[in-house]
């Protein structure tokens, strides 16, 4: 016998519990479409800040050459105006939905930048002894990464 009728039990209040626990408890299948939902959001940004970083690093070695890593400085660069503008743009909008810092932050930025290439690159400019192009690499990528990250902060504040 269930508890709606048992003698001295409301059926009307156990049925306004029964509406409330399945307004407010999402089934298992919804929380994991949830879950499932952040991975699919960083890998659509990922596929894409991919294809762009490939695009954009190609273009740049093309037009300056390849005797210095510059296309990976100039996805470096751009990547870390990019994170500085969206991660200080989203932190001042409360309302924002999570799954942009996802697709944005995560997938997307975490896609086109190339901090692997740039320390692969820094190794093969050691090892071939060009110790100059790798120093160059790293005190730039880092100094100017970090004025970039600043200036992408900067460039979020002033839009609000």
């Amino acid at each position: 016998m269930s508890r709606s009728h048992i003698p001295g039990k409301s059926s009307l209040k156990n049925s306004y519990f029964k509406r409330r626990r399945v307004a407010f408890v999402p089934s298992r299948q919804k929380r994991m479409d949830l879950g499932m939902t952040k991975y699919l959001m960083v890998a659509m940004g990922g596929a894409v800040g991919s294809v762009l970083r490939f695009w954009v690093g190609g273009s740049v070695a093309d037009r300056l050459g390849t005797r210095f890593p510059y296309g990976t400085f100039a996805v470096n660069c751009t990547g870390s105006f990019l994170i500085g503008l969206v991660i200080a743009l989203i932190a001042q909008r409360a309302n924002v939905n999570p799954n942009w810092r996802y697709l944005i932050g995560v997938g997307f930025i975490g896609g086109y930048t190339t901090f692997s290439a740039f320390e692969y690159e820094t190794f093969q400019s050691m090892q071939e002894g060009k110790m100059l192009v790798a120093s160059l690499n790293v005190i730039l990528s880092v100094a100017i990464g970090l004025f970039c990250v600043w200036l992408g902060v900067a460039a979020a504040r002033a839009m609000d």
